[in-house]
């Protein structure tokens, strides 16, 4: 569904569980403001926030006023991945369906990367897994001193989808984080290794990433917009997108191997609840009880 229109702001796609869209749009000058709306689920991405998110890069692609994208989350979180339950309520796939899951969702992802404007993710408290993906997908982003990073994709047998992380913070540090799945990574260290690019007070975060975006948009849109494709372009010369790929590949073998952790895991989420499911998986390397 595409969204409608008024004077300034814009709603995308109803969520069949909340009343309100799942994507708010808000435009501000030449910046337009994207909010993720699910905040009783941490704005966790399933198929309508996902189709929401894509026909408001659409949208802003198409409109010649805007100049700047920002991305945030409504509520207490950025975004705290994948939904899981909606994982578990898709039962078993095949290696075939697994596939074409994978490269949808990846495909997406690379959307933000590819958008021909600017697109800055405002991150405050949990950017997990799949919200990790999505900061880095974008072209740059200001955190809150809340904030905390991380993928914790191995702990219960999964992958990770979208293989961003070894192209922002080169391979040595990804395979650090992407083996351990620690998913408590600070702010500050998020900035040190790179990950992100300011970190502010949580009640400067609008102001701060506001003022980036205002900043980049006094530029010729068309130079700023020739110089992200020039910059994106070095990655893929250097093999990005091949790399995306084979990610899409070796992840769908993660996915069909049936491992008894992420057995599991769905199995809890199923019968107990995600919250449950989720106390299980940390319990297990935090020394927490379940």
């Amino acid at each position: 569904m595409r969204a409608t229109r008024d004077a300034g702001k814009r709603e995308v796609v109803s969520d069949p569980i909340q009343d309100e869209p799942v994507v708010l749009t808000e435009d501000i000058g030449p910046v337009r403001r994207m909010t993720m709306n699910r905040p009783k689920a941490l704005n966790a991405l399933n198929g309508d926030l996902m189709a929401a998110l894509m026909t408001a890069l659409d949208d802003a692609a198409s409109d010649e006023d805007v100049r700047v994208l920002i991305l945030r989350g409504a509520g207490r979180a950025f975004c705290a991945g994948y939904d899981l339950a909606e994982d578990a309520d898709g039962g078993e796939m095949d290696s075939r369906d697994w596939h074409r899951v994978l490269e949808e969702d990846n495909l997406r992802m690379l959307r933000f990367t590819e958008h021909p404007k600017p697109v800055i993710a405002q991150v405050h408290s949990y950017c997990l897994a799949g919200g990790t993906d999505l900061m880095l997908a974008c072209d740059l982003a200001v955190v809150a001193d809340d904030s905390y990073f991380g993928y914790v994709d191995v702990r219960f047998g999964s992958g990770v989808v979208s293989m961003f992380l070894p192209w922002v913070v080169g391979v040595r540090k990804a395979k650090e984080l992407l083996f351990t799945g620690e998913d408590r990574i600070p702010a500050d260290e998020a900035l040190r290794i790179g990950l992100v690019n300011a970190v502010v007070p949580r009640d400067e975060l609008d102001a701060a990433t506001l003022a980036l975006a205002q900043d980049i948009a006094k530029n010729e849109p068309f130079v700023v917009q020739t110089t992200k494709r020039a910059v994106n372009r070095a990655w893929e010369v250097a093999g990005f997108r091949a790399a995306m790929v084979a990610n899409t590949e070796l992840d769908t073998m993660i996915e069909t191997a049936n491992l008894p952790q992420r057995d599991e895991f769905r199995r809890i989420t199923k019968e107990q609840g995600l919250k449950a499911a989720i106390a299980w998986r940390d319990a297990r390397f935090r020394g927490e009880k379940a």
